[in-house]
Order: C-alpha cells, then sequence, then structure tokens
C-alpha cells in the first residue's frame, strides 16, 4: 500500500492532505495542491476530479513545484497503482471500439509507427498488468494509465485530440 502528501503550495508549504488511497476529488481535503511527497508506492495524479485530464505518474519521491516540473497547475485526484507480479499483456487497435490494425503487446513499444507500422492507437484492451501509454515516441509527452480492462474509445475518457505512440509497463517495485 502506498502513502502520498499532498501540500496547497510549492515546496511542502501549506496544508496537508495525507492519502493511501484513491481519491476522485481532493477538493474537500485540499483548496490547491502544487507539491507532494510519494513515501511509498505509485500514483496517478491527474489535474481535473474523478481521474480526468491530465495525468501524471509518481514514484517515490518529492515533488517541490508541480508547474515548473510537470507542467500541472493542480492536482485534484489520485489513484494508487498496486503493485503487479506477473505477464503484462495488451492488445492495442488502430480506431475505437476494437477496430483497424490490432498487435499484441507483452512489451514496452518506444514507436508503434516503427514497430508496427501503425499510425496512431485509439482503443485498447488490457488483459494484464499496468500500463502507461504516451502521446509522443519513446515515453515522452502527456501520458495515460491503464490498468486491464476494455477501452473502446479514448476520446470517451478526456483524452480526445491525443493520439498514443509509445507504451510502457509500469514494473516499478511500487
Amino acid at each position: 500500500m502506498g502513502r502520498i502528501v499532498f501540500y496547497e503550495d510549492r515546496n511542502f508549504q501549506g496544508r496537508s492532505y495525507e492519502c493511501s488511497s484513491d481519491c476522485a476529488d481532493m477538493s474537500s481535503y485540499l483548496s490547491r495542491c502544487h507539491s507532494c511527497r510519494v513515501q511509498s508506492g505509485c500514483f496517478m495524479v491527474y489535474d481535473r476530479n474523478n481521474y480526468m485530464g491530465n495525468q501524471y505518474f509518481m514514484r517515490r519521491g518529492e515533488y517541490s513545484d508541480f508547474q515548473s516540473m510537470m507542467g500541472m497547475t493542480d492536482i485534484r485526484s489520485c489513484r494508487t497503482i498496486p503493485m503487479h507480479r506477473g505477464s503484462y499483456r495488451m492488445r492495442i487497435y488502430e480506431r475505437d471500439n476494437f477496430g483497424g490494425q490490432m498487435h499484441e503487446m507483452m512489451d514496452d513499444c518506444n514507436s508503434i509507427m516503427d514497430r508496427y507500422r501503425m499510425s496512431d492507437c485509439q482503443s485498447c484492451n488490457v488483459m494484464d498488468g499496468h500500463w502507461l501509454m504516451y502521446e509522443q515516441p519513446h515515453f515522452r509527452g502527456r501520458m495515460m494509465y491503464m490498468r486491464p480492462g476494455e477501452y473502446r474509445n479514448f476520446r470517451d475518457m478526456g483524452m480526445s485530440g491525443m493520439r498514443f505512440m509509445s507504451m510502457r509497463r509500469i514494473t516499478d517495485m511500487c
């Protein structure tokens, strides 16, 4: 089980809120959030309530200023990432509703264009493990956390206009 402490101001100042589980809306605990310390585990943090908007993966460490480090102005919700032991498996699809080209992945892919000649990924089915999908090749740009389940349309998840070009397994010992 992980533990993260959020702070209203930069450099761990102001009121704080300690969290060890998913939190869909932090506004009842803090009026804003500009820094945090991950004491244990791994988390995804979001700049909107209900796990929506821009996301950022956080592992053990100190994050003194979200704006300068990640370009995020505020954190509004967070989700714990459970530790996964075992295999990793995900099917990616070129179009929404599992349409177009399909490729099954079991390891990291730094460019779907280079590996599969696939220019876009609009849906996926995560069978095993937890994954991060990135909008640019080589694990750069905005990201989205994918846990086991079917994801028929990324636009419905608040990711309209994003194209995912690389994928990485979350293998950290969270």
